[in-house]
């Protein structure tokens, strides 16, 4: 078996404002790891018998993105700095990631296949040392992966299994 290398599993950070057109951003430029982490809800119950039941309810899933790297121009960072500059809460923080598998087969029309999921990005800090300005972040993942394809030129998702 051929091993997949990390470049092939793409992240894209929805940096658009609520009401905008998306715009996508890669996620990794200066990241040397992105790994979302699923901390699985468990309940176990044991019952007279002396057997346990364990069933796996959901899922609480959210990645850390650090260091980020301020650039000029940057979608993402505009996206950030509004949420430090605006102090945005709620649905102002709400964003979409699309997660593609550059892995598998193209489809010609429709981009790679990937899963687009609701977010909420939350700023942990920003500032940083002498490398530059940084603005690290957590993406909250919120809501349930949709199935679809995604062309990185044009930023298009395209729903459906």
């Amino acid at each position: 078996m051929e091993k997949i290398e990390r470049r092939y599993m793409a992240h894209f950070i929805d940096a658009a404002k609520k009401g905008q057109k998306s715009q996508y951003v890669r996620l990794g430029r200066d990241l040397e790891e992105y790994s979302p982490e699923l901390a699985a809800n468990v309940e176990k119950t044991r019952n007279i018998l002396g057997e346990t039941r364990v069933m796996l309810t959901g899922y609480e899933k959210n990645g850390k993105v650090e260091p980020y790297f301020a650039e000029k121009g940057d979608p993402l960072f505009a996206r950030l700095q509004s949420i430090i500059d605006d102090a945005l809460v709620l649905d102002d923080c709400a964003s979409t990631v699309v997660e593609v598998h550059l892995w598998e087969e193209k489809e010609t029309s429709k981009g790679w296949p990937a899963t687009r999921e609701a977010v909420v990005l939350e700023v942990t800090s920003y500032g940083g040392g002498t490398q530059g300005y940084q603005i690290p972040f957590t993406v909250h993942y919120s809501g349930r992966p949709e199935k679809g394809w995604f062309d990185p030129e044009s930023g298009a998702f395209t729903a459906g299994a």
